[in-house]
């Protein structure tokens, strides 16, 4: 769900005004330089050399890119895994693909050969490879896997994922009665700008008719709108991923009350736990109601 006003700000100035009215201290653009455990307390240590003393401390500090963003946590005790990006694009460096960018399919199969992961949903082309939803869910699932391919591996799409591979032929062969041109011809879902280059790049030509396709000409089509193999040479850069995968290891947290369990009057939220969700949505779920439970929890002891 989104404000009406389309904004984030919007957001931003909702949880702002309610700090305001319940009396919180934001001290802001101030970096915890350490924090220690002493008797019942904790002392934060600022970069300006300030010193907070607290009987409850909560670290929401947000996805570990690094392990260093997760260092206040395994100081008072905690252990990581290992964290690595989720939810990114591919990058594809393949002419063709490139200058279809902007095209989007509404229902595609894309698969990692080699392994388990397979996702349906639409796709987009971007101006360096390819994601939307589908791809989101592929990298999401295949966070760890992908990570241990350093990002180098091969993507089959499926463009007609509703047809078996006997139907889709059957489709096509009907075709063949006829003398129309097979580039001028797309079978829906595919958009015509999409259908034209798969054409192409199943080695048919742009004054090929389907008359004259032949069984080699159909069984090339066929191929291609079923197993499109794109060599992936990387995904987007981690500055543009707002997601990672790892973090403080669940195991070690109540999630009845966010409390940690190997040090007391400490809470944890949101992502910096190793918490992950399938989109963008699931993530902000996730840091909202971890972050609630853990406030709750300290207002009630």
């Amino acid at each position: 769900m989104f404000p009406v006003t389309d904004s984030s700000e919007t957001v931003i100035d909702c949880l702002l005004r309610e700090a305001q009215n319940a009396g919180v201290a934001l001290h802001a653009n101030q970096s915890i330089e350490e924090v220690s455990r002493e008797g019942g307390a904790f002392r934060l240590r600022l970069k300006s050399g300030e010193v907070f003393v607290c009987d409850r401390l909560v670290l929401a500090t947000g996805g570990c890119r690094t392990a260093a963003m997760a260092n206040l946590a395994i100081s008072l005790g905690h252990t990581l895994e290992p964290p690595v990006p989720s939810l990114f694009s591919f990058h594809i460096s393949l002419p063709w693909l490139r200058s279809l960018a902007g095209v989007s399919v509404p229902l595609v199969e894309a698969s990692v050969p080699g392994s388990r992961l397979v996702e349906r949903g639409p796709v987009l082309i971007t101006h360096s490879g390819l994601s939307g939803p589908a791809i989101l869910r592929l990298s999401a699932w295949g966070a760890r896997i992908l990570h241990e391919r350093s990002y180098k591996f091969d993507l089959r799409i499926n463009w007609c994922p509703a047809l078996t591979e006997d139907s889709l032929r059957a489709s096509l062969l009907a075709l063949t009665k006829t003398s129309r041109l097979v580039v001028n011809t797309p079978q829906p879902p595919i958009p015509a700008r999409l259908w034209k280059e798969l054409v192409l790049a199943a080695g048919i030509s742009d004054t090929t008719r389907w008359a004259t396709l032949g069984k080699s000409g159909l069984h090339n089509l066929v191929k291609q709108l079923t197993r499109t193999i794109f060599p992936v040479s990387g995904k987007s850069l981690n500055k543009d991923e707002f997601v990672t995968c790892g973090g403080v290891k669940l195991s070690e947290v109540n999630f009845k009350t966010m409390e940690s369990r190997v040090c007391p009057g400490l809470y944890l939220a949101g992502e910096l736990l190793d918490i992950d969700g399938i989109t963008g949505g699931f993530n902000f779920q996730a840091a909202w109601t971890t972050g609630w439970l853990a406030g709750k929890a300290i207002a009630q002891s």
